[in-house]
């Protein structure tokens, strides 16, 4: 079983940054795909980012390309979301998610992945 836990969440003005982070603990995620997903009030949670298990492959969602880093460290088992130029409408709860199977591609869905944190709030003011 693995446990994911988020921080970094905040207040920020528009066009500020926050960088949020994800450890692990009960076993290493050295071998899996790690995304972020975000749910605003009354919408459906939808893919902000993923790295594969190497961090050799990213994918964004189009509304964060650009301003948004994922990336990761297997050494000390987090993966963290560098977010710059930050817009009201990234206001949020940000989770991040594992997705179980062992060297498993990067996906967009949030149906493939099988583990993920409680969530970390990020609040951008205008």
């Amino acid at each position: 079983q693995v446990q994911l836990v988020e921080s970094g969440g905040g207040l920020v003005q528009a066009g500020g940054s926050l960088r949020l982070s994800c450890a692990a603990s009960g076993r290493t995620i050295s071998g899996n795909a790690m995304a972020w997903f975000r749910q605003a009030p009354g919408k459906e949670r939808e893919f902000v980012a993923a790295i594969s298990w190497n961090g050799g492959t990213t994918r964004y969602a189009d509304s964060v390309k650009g301003r948004f880093t994922v990336s990761r460290d297997n050494a000390k088992n987090t993966v963290t979301l560098q977010m710059n130029s930050l817009k009201p409408e990234d206001t949020a709860v940000y989770c991040c998610a594992l997705r179980a199977r062992i060297l498993g591609s990067v996906s967009l869905e949030r149906e493939d992945y099988d583990y993920w944190g409680q969530g970390t709030q990020v609040a951008v003011s205008s």
